[in-house]
């Protein structure tokens, strides 16, 4: 990263803790009792981080290359344990760190040239629980609700000025948004979906450089990018290429003109 990226990771990161602090603080005593009781189809495990702030970021450092910010859902059972506290550590992140691992042509190292985020740092053990966990209390459906837009404003903002700082018309750094079953109308994530597009909006450019994918998780990911790249006969072009095609057919299906 050049100095004033790294200036502005460092602000972004910062303020993302503190908030994630704050949250923790006060909604962790409302948040665990129902945190377990939505579980009931999980096996049990023990909550305990119930707003999780992504400890990875800790360790990215002012020489990184930073090629993709990756958003995912919400932090799962291995993301909010106290020795981890980071994202996209359970089989999801094993099998999107395989992908990258086995095409080295993207140039990615999905734990080193990426920055990871989430939708919402409310944990739920799976992101459909998330559902239930708003029906629980008032205070925390509108928790759900406001850390998505803040999610969303502050992501948003990072990959613009991140953008503006690399004084590089290659927009040298992408923004990565997987999973986007819950981002289609009436699903949990339409809060972020909704606040995301809005930042963008005088910002075509940097718009460009938005990608919806496939969620990781059960190699829907790869699945997808196969099965798009037959159906379109762009088979042979570079995985790269095929890689924008698919993430910006999804973006422009999922988000509204």
């Amino acid at each position: 990263m050049k100095h004033t990226q790294w200036d502005i990771f460092c602000e972004f990161r910062d303020t993302f803790k503190k908030q994630c602090q704050e949250w923790n603080t006060s909604f962790q005593d409302v948040l665990q009792p129902l945190q377990r009781a939505v579980a009931i189809d999980t096996p049990y495990y023990p909550v305990e981080t119930s707003v999780v702030y992504n400890n990875s970021l800790n360790d990215v450092q002012p020489e990184d290359d930073i090629k993709a910010i990756i958003i995912g859902d919400n932090p799962g059972k291995d993301e909010q344990r106290s020795y981890n506290r980071r994202y996209l550590v359970g089989q999801s992140g094993k099998i999107a760190s395989s992908f990258y691992a086995k095409n080295p042509e993207l140039g990615i190292d999905f734990r080193k040239n990426t920055i990871i985020l989430n939708k919402t740092p409310v944990h739920t053990a799976k992101t459909i629980h998330l559902r239930s966990l708003a029906k629980g209390n008032s205070a925390v459906s509108k928790l759900i609700v406001d850390s998505q837009v803040w999610m969303a404003k502050k992501t948003a903002a990072l990959h613009q000025q991140l953008l503006a700082a690399s004084c590089s018309d290659s927009l040298p750094c992408e923004l990565h948004i997987v999973g986007y079953g819950e981002l289609k109308n009436k699903g949990i994530f339409i809060p972020y979906r909704d606040a995301l597009h809005a930042t963008y909006k005088e910002n075509p450019q940097a718009w460009e450089s938005v990608r919806v994918y496939q969620h990781y998780s059960m190699n829907r990911f790869s699945i997808d990018l196969k099965s798009f790249a037959e159906k379109n006969n762009i088979s042979e072009l570079p995985l790269a290429e095929q890689l924008a095609a698919v993430g910006k057919f999804h973006r422009d299906e999922i988000f509204p003109l």
